[in-house]
């Protein structure tokens, strides 16, 4: 019997090729959306570049039925609200920015879909990501690596992913070099979301409006505070300390001889920290929860690698010490602006992700 394959089907149309590319290998798949939202989401606040929606499970319906497999929907809203949007919150309360799509990429498409293939006796997991996995053969490591389409790699928001999930994952469109030649495939197999616009709002704020979901989901008020300098003095009073990120400039309606930035945030003082350009620099992150996934172990010297501190930055070279307390230190040849505790950081040794964590 050909092995089987779970295809998470998001509607768009990377995973609907990659679904076609599996079939035309011989697998035996599944097509699976994950209901993610209950009262988040509905018809009119929809945008076409959103995700996750009733129109997206459409969409992938009719590819699978186009291509003769069965689909599923599987309800994780659950799971969602407890491990992407009440984290998302959580991160903005505390004075990060968080990254809502890696902790869903994390906690359900490779956390609880995982479970549910191998429940299904489904050997892979299958995704519509521009990235690539290898093994190595020297180490007897799986690797992930960059999509062949660097304009597109999404390894990024990956680095989580163990070597046991890395064993049963498979990402088709990773060694496509051009997008126009997914689309290319999706037209000539009819697939109705061939034209299909790119997905790249937060799903659930389809408005794009953090501060206002984040009020009317948690029910609580976040009250004005103050603009700090540097030193301390006060530039003027802010909205509530969720408006704001590293490095925004727009909204903020102070009035000063240069312009300024967000640099800072002081969450027990209710304050918000305002500097100039110069002042977003930095030449060190500290990082946790890190993955290591070239390496079998933490290194005990430090290493030298490319550094992404943003999903799509340019990488920086950096050292990078593993401390003896599972934190990671980062240290910078040139400083980097705007790095931003929540985000993700991810070292690269060419195109190969040696592993990530989350900066604190």
């Amino acid at each position: 019997m050909d092995k089987k394959a779970l295809i998470a089907m998001s509607g768009g149309v990377d995973s609907s090729v990659a679904a076609l590319l599996m079939k035309q290998a011989g697998f035996e798949c599944m097509g699976v959306t994950m209901k993610l939202h209950v009262e988040e989401l509905n018809a009119k606040d929809c945008s076409d570049k959103t995700c996750c929606t009733v129109f997206d499970a459409e969409d992938a319906r009719s590819v699978c039925y186009r291509l003769g497999f069965p689909f599923y929907v599987f309800n994780y809203a659950d799971e969602f609200r407890e491990n992407v949007i009440d984290r998302f919150v959580r991160s903005y309360e505390t004075g990060e920015t968080p990254n809502p799509c890696i902790d869903c990429n994390r906690y359900l498409k490779f956390g609880r879909l995982y479970q549910k293939a191998a429940e299904l006796g489904c050997e892979y997991v299958v995704t519509g990501h521009y990235a690539r996995v290898e093994y190595d053969e020297r180490t007897g490591r799986r690797l992930l690596k960059k999509s062949l389409n660097e304009a597109k790699d999404q390894s990024y928001v990956l680095y989580f992913l163990t070597q046991e999930q890395l064993a049963h994952t498979k990402f088709p469109l990773g060694e496509f070099v051009d997008k126009a030649a997914v689309r290319e495939l999706a037209e000539k197999n009819g697939f109705i979301n061939a034209k299909k616009g790119e997905s790249q709002d937060i799903c659930f704020v389809p408005d794009g409006d953090y501060a206002e979901f984040i009020r009317t989901y948690s029910g609580r008020d976040y009250p004005e505070g103050d603009f700090l300098d540097g030193s301390g003095n006060i530039l003027g009073r802010h909205r509530g300390i969720i408006h704001y990120t590293i490095g925004q400039r727009k909204g903020l309606g102070i009035s000063y001889s240069e312009p300024l930035y967000v640099c800072g945030k002081s969450v027990s003082d209710n304050a918000v920290i305002l500097g100039t350009e110069r002042e977003l620099y930095t030449s060190e992150l500290i990082a946790c929860d890190f993955n290591w996934i070239s390496l079998e172990k933490p290194p005990e010297e430090p290493i030298e690698v490319g550094v992404r501190t943003r999903y799509h930055a340019k990488e920086a070279r950096a050292l990078v010490f593993a401390n003896s307390d599972g934190m990671v230190t980062v240290r910078f040849e040139q400083p980097q602006r705007a790095i931003a505790p929540g985000q993700a950081v991810v070292l690269y040794d060419g195109d190969t992700v040696v592993g990530g964590g989350r900066i604190i």
